[in-house]
């Protein structure tokens, strides 16, 4: 699990452009940890630096 300064630093992305993609589906979505704390898959970010332009959340996951 990556929390969210990883995230932002291995994508380049600002917390607010960040949370924009989440909200439209091109960025994946964030996983509840515990009640105060949240982290997104180490897999899914990969997938999203694979390709970042034509991501989709509906994507199916590739092994």
């Amino acid at each position: 699990m990556l929390r969210i300064k990883t995230v932002l630093d291995r994508t380049g992305l600002t917390r607010s452009t960040l949370y924009r993609r989440i909200a439209k589906g091109s960025f994946p979505k964030q996983i509840a940890i515990s009640e105060r704390c949240s982290g997104w898959r180490e897999s899914a970010v990969t997938e999203w630096l694979k390709n970042p332009m034509s991501y989709s959340v509906d994507d199916p996951p590739t092994l």
